[in-house]
């Protein structure tokens, strides 16, 4: 008997993970926003309140779920896991709880530190903006950069890096000024970030390749950063500029943070940075990336739902087989974005017109005459090959027949830019 499955939440992520979903089980989901792509996948889609746990468990018991699955981290942090556990629906997702792995990166930073997680940064916390933009300044008279976070969630736009994207001087200024009171200030890590997300459930691990994402809006890792513009992974574990040490050593980093949970489930998507000493890690999110996402489960053999059943079941999480093909994504965003972003460009590209490469709507306004942009990313487009440079292609080809009112990085996954990767890490090893 087919399982039903929800999934929770409408971006770019979310499509995908209808995509790897669809073809194995009756499929519903729920959101905010009606996304055209989950839409076309879907037995039905409910407009809700994602972040609503009673709305969400409403849904989740008209539809009789078997099974859920939470994409964003607004969901996790406001507690739909455990009020899907307490109506009996087994999510695929952390409980509130250890979502704070995630939502409170004080508590990450403090929590890493008691249980001697590898690579962890040094850092301060602090409570008060005040004290927290004073110490900014302090490490400017001392020569010290560092990374400067909001300690609750950002959307992947919270962080200033003095020496890097700001002054000392900024920094301080835009502690003061953010409205935000709890701060992490810590280590400036210097090397090539990547991201490796695993499944977890029953304490067991299953990791997935790696991903390179690419935060800064414009080309050339210029301009403010953003909730990603695209991402890459090549055709093994590692990316080219890692080697297999490099993967086991952030391999070994999640496992040493899901053993300290003692009873983590979801997906662990451990950031890192990639040093002239090793992975040392940026952060945690508790759930898929967006856009890594995309790249990872567009390779994915195994049958995500084996995945979502055997969490349920107790069973043991099933080895995972990939394709064996890189991949590159790139997204569109509307003109102006992120910063003065203008909405209501059409989007003309559908599945039938990006070739052999995938679309994944994320945020768009669907009409009855079109699809339309918003002031958030629109969409991504992955492309596939037997290397990097093939997939990248595939993905620029997808894109030729993007119209007016759209901008895309188009360097991303170019072998110009992965080989700067390289050169960099050659450079500070």
């Amino acid at each position: 008997m087919s399982e039903t499955v929800l999934l929770i939440g409408g971006g770019g992520r979310e499509h995908a993970i209808a995509r790897a979903l669809a073809d194995d089980c009756d499929l519903y989901a729920c959101a905010s926003n009606r996304n055209p792509g989950i839409a076309s996948l879907a037995e039905s889609v409910e407009t809700v309140d994602e972040s609503d746990p009673d709305a969400v468990v409403d849904y989740a018991t008209a539809i009789d779920a078997d099974l859920a699955v939470v994409g964003p981290e607004g969901p996790l942090a406001a507690g739909v896991v455990d009020a899907l556990e307490d109506a009996g629906v087994y999510a695929f997702g952390p409980t509130q709880a250890d979502a704070r792995i995630e939502t409170d990166k004080q508590f990450q930073r403090e929590f890493m530190a008691e249980n001697d997680v590898p690579g962890t940064p040094w850092f301060e916390t602090f409570d008060d903006a005040g004290a927290a933009a004073d110490y900014v300044e302090a490490l400017a008279d001392e020569g010290e950069d560092a990374a400067v976070k909001p300690a609750g969630l950002t959307g992947g736009k919270g962080v200033r890096v003095t020496g890097d994207q700001v002054t000392h001087a900024e920094a301080a200024d835009y502690v003061r000024e953010s409205g935000h009171d709890e701060w992490v200030i810590e280590e400036r890590l210097v090397g090539e970030e990547f991201t490796v997300q695993a499944f977890v459930a029953d304490g067991e691990v299953r990791p997935t390749l790696a991903v390179q994402d690419h935060k800064r809006a414009y080309e050339g890792d210029e301009g403010p950063n953003t909730g990603g513009m695209g991402s890459y992974s090549g055709v093994g574990a590692t990316l080219p500029f890692m080697t297999e040490e490099d993967y086991d050593d952030a391999v070994a980093i999640i496992e040493a943070v899901v053993a300290a949970l003692d009873d983590y489930r979801g997906v662990l998507y451990g950031q890192f940075m990639l040093t002239a000493e090793g992975p040392r890690v940026v952060e945690f999110n508790a759930r898929f990336g967006d856009p890594e996402a995309m790249n990872t489960l567009a390779v994915l053999e195994t049958p995500f739902i084996d995945v979502l059943t055997a969490g349920r079941d107790g069973d043991a999480l099933p080895t995972l087989d990939f394709t064996g093909e890189a991949t590159v994504c790139k997204y569109a965003v509307p003109e102006g974005y992120p910063t003065d972003p203008e909405a209501g460009a059409e989007v003309t590209l559908d599945e039938s017109s990006v070739g052999d490469a995938l679309l994944f709507y994320a945020s768009v306004d669907a009409r009855a005459d079109g699809i339309y942009t918003t002031t958030s990313r629109s969409f991504a487009v992955v492309g596939r090959g037997d290397t990097i440079e093939a997939a990248e292609s595939q993905a620029a080809a997808a894109l030729s027949g993007l119209g007016a009112g759209f901008r895309v990085r188009h360097d991303v996954g170019k072998a110009a830019l992965v080989r700067q990767r390289v050169d960099h890490m050659d450079e500070l090893r």
